[in-house]
């Protein structure tokens, strides 16, 4: 069993020169293809998501929110692909680390807020106070909602980070067991390995929702400032 688990989450190195940006740039090399006259399967397959993704989460922005359609589109494929390549054994997980999803959530929830002070200034603002508030809770009120959306970006990348780790690491503790029981306990270890593969299937999954849910809540934050 490893002495520290945390230590697969550590960035890949080659000749002391850091490996981390290649493992981002992965699922843009996976999904660029050269024009052809006919697609293949999985060209169809990526059209046919990307379309039924775009029309059931974008119909409700205004047209000035729907062109942030093709930025949308290459976020949810690159997070994707990142946790679902995270998955395969010797692979580095870019999701996992807080400094990355920070660096997606940071600047697309500031584009947001600048859009939204931009085009409508008013209403921008009037999220800060709520409907209805009593006169002598007024500033608290601003007070909260300030700090409510400072906390949206932080909440945005924790969440995506949290969510990754903790599903590698259970892998690697119900696989490390595996591996220990083999040799000791024969009749328990079968019971271990059909854990471990329903975790697997668990972390599919997973990692679909996660990058869903990423983008979902940046759509939410664009309608609410386009």
């Amino acid at each position: 069993m490893n002495m520290n688990m945390f230590e697969q989450f550590l960035s890949p190195e080659l000749l002391l020169i850091p490996t981390f940006p290649l493992s981002i740039l992965m699922p843009c090399i996976l999904i660029h293809h050269k024009p052809k006259l006919l697609g293949n399967r999985i060209t169809t397959a990526t059209v046919k998501l990307l379309k039924m993704f775009l029309f059931n989460m974008m119909s409700q922005l205004t047209p000035k929110g729907q062109k942030w359609s093709p930025l949308l589109a290459g976020l949810i494929l690159m997070l994707l692909l990142s946790n679902l390549l995270s998955l395969l054994p010797y692979t580095f997980t870019p999701t996992s680390q807080l400094s990355t999803n920070m660096a997606l959530a940071l600047p697309l929830w500031l584009a947001t807020i600048i859009m939204g002070m931009k085009d409508k200034f008013s209403a921008t603002l009037a999220h800060l106070l709520p409907e209805g508030s009593p006169t002598p809770l007024i500033p608290f009120m601003i007070l909260i909602e300030t700090a409510s959306q400072l906390m949206r970006p932080i909440a945005l990348g924790v969440r995506l980070t949290a969510n990754i780790t903790a599903g590698h690491l259970l892998m690697t503790m119900v696989s490390s067991t595996t591996i220990s029981l083999i040799n000791t306990y024969t009749f328990i270890s079968p019971l271990a390995l059909t854990l471990l593969l329903l975790l697997t299937l668990l972390e599919l999954a997973v990692a679909c929702i996660q990058a869903y849910v990423f983008v979902l809540l940046t759509i939410l934050y664009l309608q609410e400032n386009s």
